[in-house]
């Protein structure tokens, strides 16, 4: 199977932030709490973007950088679990607003926090079949639309934002090697679906899916090592899905990995879901951080539960 790599990158963000301070009015809590245990110093929450809002734009900064065209994308795919509706999907109204081509497919898809990960590679599948060789990849959540402000544990971590990837599809590019994993689990962390009959809230056992994440997090990055035999040496960057800083300093010990060589932008955009990752990698292509040959890891984990690496490049 020939490969994929990256393109472009873009993001987009409410303009709203969210302070810790401000946290502090409506839960018990204060910022030394937050940011010890987590962190997250800030959050962006949408008040007048909606989540196609978010889309868009994150998707046209993509393509404006990647030099690519909206009548050249063979696919589009969108991770997210808060889209504007359940039908039509994220997807088909990025389609319509971004004038994509009409012979494509355009879908959503769901994998919690991992689901950007899960879209680059079903991506990597689609553009192997499709006639058109680059792809958008979309990770977006409007979270602040879930969130249970009486729940100090979980009211406090999750922002809204999103990123876009443009790839393209050559062949002798070599796979990205993904390597991903689910295990149902309806109680550690969820959230309901219309037919509940319950509030859509967020719930989350915390401490356990902490426990869950620093033991899928080295396993992800040890798997996809061992299928590429690449080592930690071989890696440029390492982008973690930005669920709680504890998470990714306890990798970055495990592995040696210097600070020029991994990222945390959790104090600015808390816990974005699948829009994580891909924000990580947009702002570190605007800062000249990644580029044309770069090599990264990519390790992201949640709901689902559901986790995943894979080893991309720049082209």
């Amino acid at each position: 199977m020939n490969g994929i790599k990256i393109r472009g990158t873009g993001r987009c963000v409410p303009e709203h932030i969210v302070t810790n301070d401000d946290m502090a009015k409506i839960v018990e809590t204060n910022d030394e709490w937050i940011t010890t245990r987590t962190g997250i110093q800030h959050r962006h929450h949408c008040t007048t973007e909606s989540h196609t809002f978010l889309c868009v734009n994150a998707a046209k900064s993509a393509l404006e950088k990647a030099g690519v065209t909206p009548d050249e994308i063979g696919a589009c795919i969108v991770a997210t679990v808060t889209g504007d509706n359940i039908v039509p999907s994220a997807a088909c109204m990025l389609q319509k607003e971004l004038g994509l081509p009409e012979d494509i497919p355009c879908f959503d898809l769901n994998a919690a926090c991992t689901g950007f990960l899960f879209a680059l590679h079903t991506m990597e599948c689609l553009l192997n079949a499709s006639p058109r060789k680059f792809g958008l990849v979309v990770g977006a959540e409007v979270l602040s639309r879930t969130i249970n402000w009486a729940d100090r544990g979980t009211c406090i971590l999750f922002g809204d934002g999103a990123g876009a990837a443009v790839v393209e599809c050559r062949e002798g590019w070599p796979s990205i090697s993904a390597v991903m994993g689910s295990r149902g689990d309806d109680e550690l962390l969820r959230l309901p679906g219309i037919e509940t009959g319950e509030r859509g809230f967020i719930s989350m056992e915390g401490t356990k899916v902490f426990k869950f994440a620093v033991e899928a997090v080295p396993a992800c990055m040890d798997a996809v090592l061992k299928k590429t035999g690449k080592t930690v040496e071989d890696v440029d960057f390492f982008v973690f899905h930005q669920a709680n800083a504890r998470i990714i300093d306890l990798a970055v010990r495990k592995y040696h990995i210097p600070p020029e060589k991994y990222y945390k932008n959790i104090s600015e955009y808390g816990n974005t879901a699948a829009a994580s990752i891909p924000l990580v990698l947009s702002e570190l292509q605007d800062q000249g951080r990644i580029g044309p040959g770069s090599r990264m890891l990519v390790v992201g984990f949640g709901g689902g539960l559901t986790w995943g690496s894979a080893l991309i490049e720049f082209a």
